[in-house]
């Protein structure tokens, strides 16, 4: 059984939204839409199962911002995106004391976007001066944040109705 295949199986023990997607237009295999209380739990799935952290991020998004981790497998060709949403008090639970590597990158996205991550144990500014707590980079203007909806892939159009649009009568007569 290829890998990504037991991870999905794995996975549906874990009360998250698992979907397998097309690598060739998406980058990853798998996509897991977690919440607050298995982030933890999936995290530690991924490092038994020898899986290792390739980034934390956040985009800035309506209704929450969302963290999105990714992962690959060591040994096989696997890519596992995770979004998270953050919780109305702007926090998230740490996962760097089950990936070391996580901790620059909690720290960078509290940094840019204002999340905390409870329980990290050094939650200092990574990259901003620690005079400028208030500013928010990547935080985007009120009225300017796109729906999730908007800013989620959509599967391309049928080849057959872009096709329709560009092949429209011509207004010249002969």
């Amino acid at each position: 059984m290829h890998q990504t295949e037991q991870l999905i199986n794995t996975l549906r023990d874990l009360s998250a939204t698992v979907n397998e997607v097309d690598f060739k237009q998406r980058g990853y295999h798998c996509e897991v839409l977690l919440n607050q209380d298995n982030l933890r739990e999936f995290a530690r799935l991924m490092y038994d199962l020898k899986y290792y952290l390739v980034f934390v991020s956040a985009v800035h998004v309506e209704p929450a911002i969302d963290i999105v981790y990714q992962f690959a497998h060591f040994n096989s060709p696997s890519r596992v995106v995770a979004r998270l949403p953050v919780d109305a008090d702007g926090t998230v639970p740490t996962i760097c004391d089950i990936f070391q590597g996580a901790n620059w990158h909690e720290r960078e996205t509290k940094d840019f976007y204002g999340v905390v991550f409870r329980d990290h144990p050094y939650l200092k500014p990574l990259i901003l001066p620690e005079e400028d707590v208030d500013l928010k980079p990547l935080l985007k203007a009120e009225g300017k944040v796109k729906d999730r909806s908007e800013v989620s892939w959509q599967p391309p159009e049928p080849e057959e109705s872009r096709e329709a649009e560009t092949n429209e009568p011509s207004s010249e007569t002969s």
